[in-house]
């Protein structure tokens, strides 16, 4: 059985030089590469004001706000959603979350379908300006 407790995780802290507000901790902590066949997860947090960043991704995906007030946006809709609250996100559309309240937003996805994501950021990450996001590539060597 796979296991991975939410609240004893490694986060990447991770930014965009171009756009200061898109900062976030992130972690994948179920993929492919821990032995999922049919799904993934992504686990991120975010300080008050700050944002995941407009992106798509290759499967849909489902967001779980665990902790916090967000601001959702998906295609041409915006919702604001606090603890408890699921979102959809349809495979390949634009969509972003931001932080509205004033402590730590905790969010999970889960995408169905697929064990590895590609996503695709208008904001690239880091130094290199990273705007796809492979996990395939970013778990190459993890125990399976």
């Amino acid at each position: 059985m796979l296991t991975a407790n939410l609240h004893d995780l490694d986060l990447m802290d991770m930014a965009a030089p171009d756009d200061t507000r898109q900062a976030c901790r992130v972690t994948f902590p179920l993929l492919g590469a821990h032995g999922t066949e049919d799904t993934a997860t992504v686990y991120f947090e975010l300080a008050p004001g700050k944002n995941v960043g407009r992106h798509t991704d290759s499967a849909e995906e489902i967001l779980v706000v665990l902790d916090g007030e967000v601001r959702a946006s998906v295609g041409d809709e915006t919702v604001e959603a606090g603890a408890g609250t699921l979102l959809v996100v349809p495979t390949m559309v634009p969509h972003d979350v931001t932080n509205v309240g004033d402590g730590t937003a905790r969010v999970l996805g889960v995408f169905g379908g697929a064990n590895h994501i590609v996503a695709t950021f208008d904001h690239g990450w880091g130094p290199d300006r990273m705007a796809v996001v492979g996990t395939k590539a970013m778990t190459e060597g993890a125990p399976a």
